[in-house]
C-alpha cells in the first residue's frame, strides 16, 4: 500500500510479504523505487528522499504493542538501504495500515494503535479515527507542508531519550564543539546535532533551495556530522542518514524555534517528526546551542511550534518535577495513496 505519512511519502508492507534475507530484501526494494537514480525513474520513488521511504509492519508478540514497524530509508542516488534512523512521518501511517490490514480490529469512533519502533526499541501510541469501524482518511486537521486536510492522528512518545545514541545527551554535555562550532548533540527520537545558524554564516531563515545550493554549508556540516558520529555513539555515519544537521535560528513567526534541517546532505523540505521533537527537547535544555534561541511558554506541559520552510510543526512536551521530558507528543496526518502490486 503506497500511503502519504505526514509530509513524507512511501510503501508499506506487511513483512510476511517480504523477503526474510535482508539482502534480497534490500535488493527487491533498491529495484522497486529505482535507485541509484536520482530521478528513481525506474520505479516508484519520487526523486527526494522523503518519498523514498519504507515501512514494514507485523503483529507485535509484546503485551505492551499491538504491531511492530520498521523504517526503511531507500537512498536516491545510492544503492543503499538502511534501518539506521527511525521516521516519525512514515509511523502517521502504520496505525491506518494495520487496520486496513486486520492486524487490529477497530475498536470505536477512535482506534489506539500501540507501536513498537523496532528501530530504536520503544514504543508509540497512535489514535486514528474509526467511526462506523472503517479508517476514514478525510478530516480537517491539517498540518503544514500537506495541501489540504485529512483526519488527524495523534501521536505520543514514552521513553525515547538515546533510543539510537543510548542518552538524551550521549556526550553528557549540553555544548560540545567540532571544527570551532558549538552543537548541541542530542537524540530524543532522532540522533541530531543542533548547531546555529550564524555561526554558519547563513541566517537560518534561507528557503531549501538556497541552501541546497551552497555547497561551501553542505561540506562544512558533512565535516562536523562525520566526526559527531563517533561522540554520539553511532560510530562511522559516512554511509549512514543519521545524524541530522539541525540549524536553528531564532522564532520569526510566533514559535518557539525556527529550524533548517539537512537529512543529512539535503535540506528537509520541512522537518521530520522526531527530529523536531528532539530540537524542541534541546530548547529546554540549559545552556544548550538553541536554548538561549527560543521562546518558550513555561510550564510542565509546554507546546513548541517549531518553524520550518513550509510552516510549523507543534512538539508537545510534558516534564516531570525536575523538568526533564517525560513525554513527547505530536499530530500528523496520513491517506491511503495505492493498493496493489508492486514489481521489482
Amino acid at each position: 500500500m503506497w500511503m502519504r505519512g505526514g509530509t513524507s511519502k512511501g510503501g508499506f508492507f506487511l513483512a510476511s510479504e517480504l523477503p526474510n534475507d535482508v539482502a534480497t530484501r534490500d535488493a527487491f526494494l533498491l529495484r522497486a523505487y529505482g535507485s541509484p537514480d536520482v530521478r528513481q525513474i525506474d520505479g516508484m520513488g519520487g526523486a527526494d528522499p522523503l518519498t523514498s521511504k519504507v515501512a514494514v509492519v507485523s503483529p507485535s508478540t509484546r503485551a505492551d504493542a499491538d504491531v511492530e514497524y520498521l523504517f526503511l530509508q531507500v537512498f536516491v542516488d545510492q544503492a543503499v538501504v538502511t534501518d539506521a534512523q527511525n521516521c516519525g512521518n512514515m509511523l502517521a501511517g502504520v496505525g491506518p495500515f494495520a487496520i486496513e490490514r486486520g492486524l487490529i480490529a477497530p475498536s470505536g469512533e477512535e482506534t489506539e494503535v500501540r507501536i513498537f519502533m523496532l528501530n530504536t526499541g520503544k514504543l508509540a501510541t497512535a489514535i486514528v479515527q474509526t467511526p462506523g469501524g472503517k479508517v476514514t482518511y478525510a478530516g480537517r486537521a491539517r498540518i503544514d507542508g500537506v495541501p489540504g486536510s485529512a483526519a488527524p492522528i495523534s501521536l505520543s512518545f514514552a521513553d525515547i531519550a538515546g533510543s539510537s545514541c543510548g542518552a538524551l545527551l550521549p556526550t553528557g554535555h549540553a555544548i560540545d564543539r567540532i571544527d570551532d562550532v558549538d552543537v548541541t548533540l542530542i537524540d530524543n527520537g532522532m540522533p541530531c546535532v543542533v548547531l546555529r545558524a550564524e555561526d554558519l554564516a547563513i541566517s537560518g531563515y534561507e528557503d531549501r533551495a538556497a541552501l541546497d545550493a551552497n555547497d561551501v554549508l553542505k561540506a562544512t556540516l558533512e565535516s562536523i556530522r562525520l566526526k559527531a558520529g563517533p561522540l554520539m555513539n553511532l560510530g562511522d555515519v559516512t554511509e549512514q542518514s543519521v545524524p541530522k544537521m539541525m540549524l536553528v535560528a531564532a522564532p520569526r513567526a510566533g514559535g518557539a524555534i525556527c529550524v533548517r534541517s539537512f537529512i543529512p546532505h539535503r535540506c528537509h523540505a520541512s522537518i521530520g517528526v522526531l527530529g523536531a521533537v528532539s530540537v524542541a527537547t534541546a530548547c529546554l535544555i540549559e545552556h544548550s546551542v538553541a536554548a538561549a534561541l527560543a521562546r518558550l511558554p513555561g510550564g510542565q506541559r509546554q507546546t513548541l511550534e517549531v518553524e520550518h520552510p513550509t510552516g510549523t510543526m507543534a512538539c508537545v512536551l510534558e516534564l516531570d518535577a525536575q523538568g526533564q521530558v517525560r513525554r513527547a507528543g505530536t499530530l500528523r496526518t496520513a491517506r491511503k495513496l495505492f493498493d496493489g502490486a508492486l514489481f521489482g
